[in-house]
């Protein structure tokens, strides 16, 4: 699959900070930072995929649909 450009930096504090293309999109605290060092862990395209989906940043493949859709015609 390759690299989506995702990172991530595990702060002494405890907090995650998942990056895209070296720029901050989003910070996980405590129990969800936890979570996701635990889902993240294995080979690098897993971890890409970990990473698209906890900052909401992904696919779903319905967006040609979507765009075509009468009500958004205008759009």
């Amino acid at each position: 699959m390759g690299s989506l450009g995702f990172s991530y930096r595990d702060r002494q504090d405890g907090t995650v900070v998942v990056l895209r293309d070296g720029a901050a999109v989003t910070v996980l605290r405590g129990g969800r930072a936890a979570q996701f060092l635990d889902e993240v862990a294995g080979d690098e395209d897993h971890a890409q995929q970990v990473m698209a989906r906890w900052t909401g940043n992904y696919r779903r493949g319905n967006e040609r649909t979507a765009r075509n859709h009468p009500r958004n015609s205008g759009r």
